[in-house]
């Protein structure tokens, strides 16, 4: 995981957070978080949240191996409804 420093960072004794420190200086935030992959974090967590909100959060298999087939049964499901497309947002004025 990957936490973003503070804004007003100092460069300390640990090199990753001091490389992360001097990239951000170096090109910009934005391009720092795209080179490190930050907002996927953000993404899975969508897909967690879609993931219960139209399936369930509850599983209920009751040994691992029905969980897991549930949960891929289940997403599968979710990957289809996705395929199928999103609707089409207007802005109306």
């Amino acid at each position: 995981m990957i936490v973003p420093p503070p804004s007003n960072a100092i460069p300390g004794d640990c090199a990753t957070h001091n490389t992360h420190i001097q990239m951000i200086a170096d090109h910009g935030r934005i391009a720092w978080q795209k080179s490190t992959g930050y907002g996927q974090r953000s993404r899975v967590g969508a897909q967690i949240g879609r993931y219960k909100r139209v399936i369930g959060p509850p599983l209920r298999g009751r040994n691992t191996e029905s969980q897991t087939t549930e949960t891929l049964i289940a997403i599968e499901a979710l990957n289809r409804m996705t395929d199928l497309g999103r609707a089409a947002y207007e802005r109306v004025i």
